[in-house]
């Protein structure tokens, strides 16, 4: 995974005391969208020292982003989804009119041949 430094995430250095006293901060710092791996590293590190206020501050601000992003996502997601479903709405109305203007020759060439047809008949009987 990388980050928006094309740098690998995987590159942290996370004391395994760190990880174990903040898990969850740690995996909110690892895939936070607005932090490079520097950033990440600087957080990850001055953790230990870091006042619980601190702490609990730094895990709403991260948490605000990811529920932000996810958002975003959803926002844009259905704004996707409702583009597909009108290029859907258009393909089928195109196609239903494809087939209506198929239909629609089909079934005057039909009548032109019924017409043909009768006349050929009417000919016949007048020839008669």
């Amino acid at each position: 995974m990388s980050d928006k430094d094309g740098t690998a995430k995987a590159t942290l250095n996370i004391p395994e005391e760190v990880r174990a006293k903040y898990p969850d901060l740690i995996e909110l710092i690892i895939h936070s969208e607005s932090m490079n791996n520097e950033e990440r590293q600087y957080w990850v590190n001055i953790l230990p020292i870091m006042t619980p206020e601190q702490v609990q501050n730094l895990t709403e601000i991260l948490v605000n982003e990811k529920k932000q992003l996810a958002a975003i996502d959803k926002k844009y997601a259905k704004e996707i989804e409702n583009i597909g479903s009108e290029q859907l709405l258009k393909k089928t109305e195109q196609e239903r009119s494809r087939r209506r203007s198929e239909r629609e020759e089909r079934e005057s060439a039909a009548a032109h041949e019924e017409e043909q047809h009768a006349e050929n008949i009417l000919e016949q009987i007048n020839e008669s």
